[in-house]
């Protein structure tokens, strides 16, 4: 019984280690982010991308021409980049990921090449 008790413990401890160790290591980074939603047609997103910018030229930063995340020039692309800049600062208030449905939470990080997509932990 005690041995059958020591493997109980031992394969629990394995599982836990394997479910904060192995993520790490791998590379594959822990996080949300907020990216314009595949499924929402552009004027949907463009919209929700202008408020974002009139929210704060913070947000908009980053897209401009010469800057780390100007390529790829695209709607989506520069949207994503402006949802999450919003999102990460606002985290904590109800639909920030949210933009009239023009975007999406996912745990997948979308950095790319030179542009780094910013990922806050929650402060719950």
């Amino acid at each position: 019984m005690a041995i059958k008790n020591s493997f109980s413990f031992l394969l629990s401890s394995l599982m836990v280690f394997a479910l904060i160790v192995i993520p790490t290591i791998s590379g594959n980074p822990i996080g949300t982010w907020c990216v314009a939603n595949p499924k929402i047609q552009d004027p949907v997103v463009e919209a929700a991308l202008g408020w974002a910018c009139q929210q704060s030229e913070a947000y908009c930063s980053r897209i401009q021409l010469g800057q780390n995340c100007y390529s790829p020039n695209t709607l989506r692309d520069h949207a994503s980049v402006v949802f999450n800049t919003y999102y990460q600062q606002n985290k904590n208030q109800p639909g920030s990921c949210d933009f009239n449905s023009a975007a999406v939470i996912t745990n997948t990080d979308p950095s790319h090449d030179t542009c780094q997509f910013e990922s806050v932990p929650d402060s719950k």
